[in-house]
């Protein structure tokens, strides 16, 4: 992740966490990105990590969805195949999936996904 993504996302747990706290636990990040070593790469895929997965997920069910699947996105930053995979399979069995571009998309978005 880049770092401008990664101002995004954290300026966007902040604000949730602040707003839900409730839903602490229930919103997390999954660490796929960055730069590992070989050794650690197939430790880490041993232990289950699997390419594209979104960079966070809000584990709250609502009306229509089962939970929340959210990537970020900088700019004109575009997903990777492993990104479309993983948002096609997602969305396949009842899952919302998201592409976060500003800290408005992510208020906006999360606003109307805990209020349905």
């Amino acid at each position: 992740m880049r770092l401008n993504e990664s101002k995004l996302q954290a300026q966007c747990v902040k604000a949730f966490r602040l707003k839900y706290p409730d839903y602490h636990h229930l919103f997390f990040a999954v660490p796929n990105g960055g730069s590992r070593n070989p050794i650690e790469g197939a430790r880490l895929k041993a232990e289950g990590v699997v390419a594209g997965v979104a960079d966070m997920l809000l584990l709250v069910p609502n009306a229509q969805y089962h939970g929340l699947c959210i990537e970020f996105k900088w700019g004109k930053g575009r997903q990777q195949e492993s990104q479309k995979k993983f948002q096609t399979e997602v969305e396949k069995i009842g899952y919302k999936y998201i592409i976060v571009r500003s800290f408005d998309d992510f208020c906006r978005e999360i606003d109307i996904f805990l209020k349905n």
